[in-house]
């Protein structure tokens, strides 16, 4: 936050555990935060200050899969990879703690993301600007590639909310990203591209961010599973840091967004979003937002709400459920708009 090869027009399926109507979008899910903790917006991540989820996350996770939700968002700070060694390898010790998460997620989940949460930066240095080399940010992704190019149900989410980047030059940060992935052997899975201005979906298009990102390609030449990536929150200035929504979005961001990608035969993935857990004007506008995306399933493949895992449960945004252990309650937002939506049970409309 601020602070498969696949066919287009996906067809309704019935979750087979659950004797549910799922809705027409392909994924639905959570952020499962802790390995993120200590990182803020400048690319500075304090490693005393994370909070791997543990347990709580993989309860968690098996928890929403039962509720009906298949996808996580999974996001971990560069520094914790590499412990603090830029340019470096993985961290044995640190990687084997992220991947704990990772096989969780897998062993039940349909997509899993990894997700670097730098914000385009490294100790306050932008990727490709001044800061980390585009060799050392791909030798990151070479490596993680390799250690997950067999997992058809992984993404690979380039960056977290980059921001105040020259948009160009940074197209150019993701082309090499998504060049060492797929060089590694990843060569179909979903690999989320980041725009500017913290990947807003109220400017993916204005700030340039799709029309650079629209040049990056796989080694092929083809945009095969190269998928928008966009976050956009409902308070009065899109922080995600305050518990009320004044806004479904719908007309401001995701609307003329999907004019967009159809035009331009791409689609997005919603992968942060989230309100008050039981604000009635978040209760009304995230289901509002959500049910638009999944009535317009050609273009937008999914999405991933803010935040459960290490989140207190009185944290701003919490979706981290009630209880210990495997006897968990979800917080109302999740279960009216995240898996309201996503299964089906949530039947108010968009409100347009």
């Amino acid at each position: 936050m601020k602070t498969t090869n696949f066919a287009l027009g996906l067809a309704i399926s019935t979750a087979s555990t659950l004797g549910q109507v799922k809705a027409a979008l392909k994924y639905g899910g959570v952020n499962i935060a802790g390995f993120d903790f200590g990182c803020d917006t400048s690319g500075n991540c304090v490693l005393s200050e994370i909070d791997p989820p543990g347990a709580n996350g993989t309860n968690q996770i098996d928890h929403f899969v039962k509720e009906g939700l298949n996808a996580f968002r999974l996001p971990v700070g560069w520094q914790f990879l590499v412990n603090n060694n830029l340019g470096g390898t993985l961290d044995a010790n640190n990687l084997a703690q992220y991947d704990g998460l990772v096989q969780s997620c897998l062993s039940v989940a349909q997509l899993c993301i990894v997700d670097i949460h730098n914000y385009a930066r490294y100790n306050g240095a932008i990727i490709g600007q001044g800061g980390p080399t585009n060799a050392q940010f791909a030798s990151l992704w070479t490596q993680l590639a390799q250690k997950y190019a067999s997992q058809s149900k992984i993404a690979f989410g380039v960056m977290n909310e980059p921001h105040d980047t020259d948009i160009t030059e940074w197209a150019v940060s993701v082309q090499a990203a998504v060049t060492a992935i797929r060089n590694a052997g990843a060569s179909s899975q979903i690999i989320l591209l980041p725009g500017n201005d913290y990947t807003s979906a109220g400017s993916y298009i204005s700030d340039g961010s799709a029309a650079a990102l629209s040049t990056v390609k796989n080694p092929d030449g083809t945009t095969t599973n190269l998928i928008f990536d966009v976050h956009k929150y409902l308070d009065s200035d899109n922080s995600g840091t305050h518990s009320n929504c004044v806004t479904n979005n719908i007309d401001s961001a995701f609307s003329p967004l999907a004019t967009y990608l159809r035009q331009n035969k791409r689609q997005a993935f919603l992968s942060e979003t989230g309100g008050g857990p039981t604000d009635p004007t978040c209760l009304t506008n995230l289901c509002q937002e959500l049910q638009y995306l999944d009535d317009n399933s050609d273009v937008y493949l999914g999405y991933t709400s803010w935040a459960a895992g290490s989140f207190a449960t009185s944290y701003t945004l919490s979706e981290t459920p009630f209880g210990s252990g495997t006897a968990l309650t979800d917080q109302e937002l999740v279960s009216q708009c995240v898996v309201g939506v996503f299964t089906g049970k949530y039947t108010g409309g968009t409100g347009e």
